[in-house]
């Protein structure tokens, strides 16, 4: 009987601070967090808007064909970045992204933003990367970064696939560049 009378004292007592205790709030759904808007915007084209953007326009053309995913064009992107400081009004100079179209408006922008690209972006949707591939340089096997140096008539002049040789992207760049505004 007197362990009886202690069980029920000790089950009255943790009663008593149980009720005391304030209930926990029920746990929220996470509201869906809006994708976070960059001041960068990333075109998606198509190898027929892509070809008709890389016709060059009076001066020279530099492409950078890239990847977010890539190690080396994540690696060579400030020197590319450098470069269009350098020649900035001389060549025009823009950077195609081969992300998947879902990171449009995610992580290319992002990775651009910080980089303080100021080159145009586009994002390449193709529907047959090989022929695009060939159609861009006869030996460019699909390796990227790959970056492509277009005369202001449009001839290609160089191209480099894996990272460029920044002496010598100079070099060629001062080739089709009047001697007159080139500078290193």
């Amino acid at each position: 009987m007197k362990a009886a009378a202690i069980f029920a004292a000790f089950i009255l007592c943790f009663s008593f601070v149980g009720m005391g205790q304030k209930k926990r709030p029920a746990a929220r759904k996470a509201a869906a967090k809006p994708a976070p808007q960059y001041a960068i915007k990333v075109k998606l084209v198509d190898e027929v808007a892509l070809k008709k953007v890389m016709v060059p326009s009076g001066k020279p053309l530099l492409v950078n064909f890239w990847a977010t995913w890539c190690d080396p064009c994540r690696e060579e992107f400030p020197d590319l970045v450098k470069i269009d400081q350098q020649y900035k009004g001389k060549i025009d100079f823009i950077t195609v992204s081969l992300d998947e179209v879902e990171n449009i408006s995610t992580t290319v922008p992002k990775f651009l933003t910080a980089m303080k690209s100021e080159m145009p972006p586009y994002l390449l949707k193709a529907t047959d990367e090989s022929t695009f591939i060939a159609s861009i340089a006869k030996d460019w096997q699909g390796g990227m970064p790959f970056t492509a140096l277009y005369s202001a008539t449009g001839e290609l002049v160089y191209y480099r696939e894996g990272k460029v040789i920044l002496d010598t992207l100079h070099s060629e760049l001062n080739k089709v560049i009047p001697a007159a505004s080139a500078e290193k």
